[in-house]
Order: C-alpha cells, then sequence, then structure tokens
C-alpha cells in the first residue's frame, strides 16, 4: 500500500516538473477508463479524448501548486475532474445526461448528477481547507505527528522511533491527544 502512495507522489511530482514518462504513464493509466465512462455516458471518442486533456491540464497545472495536495489516488482526481468537466459541456449543449449508475432506478429525479457532484466536490474542498487551516493552528509536534500517521501512512512502531517517544503504546495515546485537539479547532474553525 505505501510503495503505491509513492508511486502515486513520485508520478504526481513528476508530472509537475513536466517529465514526458511520468505524464505518459498517468495518461495512459486512466485514458481507457475515463474514456469508456464518457462514451458510456453520451460522449463520443473524440469528446472523451477533449475531456481528458482538459482533465490533465488541469492536474498539471494543480500539481505545480505548492499547496495542492492530493487527498485520492490521482486516477480518482482525474475521473472526477473529468466528470465535472463532461457534465458541464452536457449543460452547455443543452443535454440532459440521462440515468447515470450512480442514480439507475431513479427516472423521476430531475436534479442534473453533475450539479450533486459540483455539490459534494465543493463541499470536500471547503472540509479539506478548514482541515488545513486547523492543522496550521494545531503546532507542532501534533500536526507532524498526524500528518505521519494519516499522510505518509506510518506506523506507530515508526512515529514512536521518529519522535523519541519510549513505545508505539505511547505515541497512539500521543496521537489521540493531537487528534483531540485538532478535532476541537477544526469544529472552531467550521463554526466560524
Amino acid at each position: 500500500m505505501n510503495t503505491e502512495l509513492n508511486i502515486e507522489r513520485d508520478l504526481l511530482d513528476g508530472l509537475a516538473r513536466g517529465e514526458r514518462l511520468a505524464t505518459e504513464q498517468i495518461y495512459t493509466r486512466h485514458y481507457p477508463t475515463i474514456t469508456k465512462w464518457i462514451q458510456n455516458n453520451g460522449g463520443t471518442e473524440p469528446d472523451a479524448a477533449d475531456i481528458y486533456q482538459e482533465s490533465m491540464l488541469i492536474l498539471y497545472e494543480k500539481a505545480q501548486q505548492e499547496e495542492f495536495r492530493l487527498s485520492c489516488k490521482v486516477g480518482t482526481y482525474l475521473f472526477s475532474i473529468s466528470k465535472h468537466l463532461w457534465y458541464k459541456r452536457l449543460q452547455q449543449l443543452q443535454k440532459q445526461p440521462g440515468t447515470l449508475a450512480d442514480h439507475s432506478g431513479d427516472e423521476s429525479r430531475k436534479e442534473w448528477a453533475y450539479e450533486d457532484d459540483i455539490s459534494a466536490h465543493k463541499e470536500r474542498e471547503a472540509y479539506y481547507t478548514q482541515l488545513n487551516l486547523a492543522l496550521e493552528q494545531l503546532g507542532e509536534p501534533c500536526r507532524s505527528l498526524l500528518q505521519a500517521f494519516y499522510h505518509n501512512d506510518k506506523s506507530m512502531q515508526e512515529i514512536a522511533a521518529d519522535f523519541g517517544y519510549t513505545n508505539p503504546d505511547n505515541a497512539k495515546t500521543q496521537k489521540y491527544k493531537c487528534l483531540t485537539r485538532l478535532k476541537k479547532i477544526f469544529y472552531g474553525v467550521q463554526a466560524k
């Protein structure tokens, strides 16, 4: 699992630096899935190619931003961007996307599926923005400890060694205290 995350991070870093190999790997790895989805939802292969190209450009621009932290796999992020762009294009063409797998059996639904996706994406972005603000206010060593556990997938054994705790149980206790403080800050930030 950790190796897969490192590969994803390396690919994203390579993309940000404009490395051709990283760009090609990301492109070829995720193009078939997104193309198939767009074709299954009223698009053509040229439509899918255009949408995917735009999605790659957005990912490239995001990857170059220092504050950008991907909280999911590259493919998931590209798929989300592609879906958003496809729904936006359908809206511009005055077409309704039809019944999607997410809404199967719900023929009476009048809302467009893309509105749900856009809304969910905006909520997630607001949540992560608030979480980052709370992390900034949390301070050290809590911020680094939580990032080591949740972001870098380090074990309690590794965290104990890295942070100088006598054993993994002490590291776990400290993580719990830090998490409790983060929640208090987060919900305080969210209330504002």
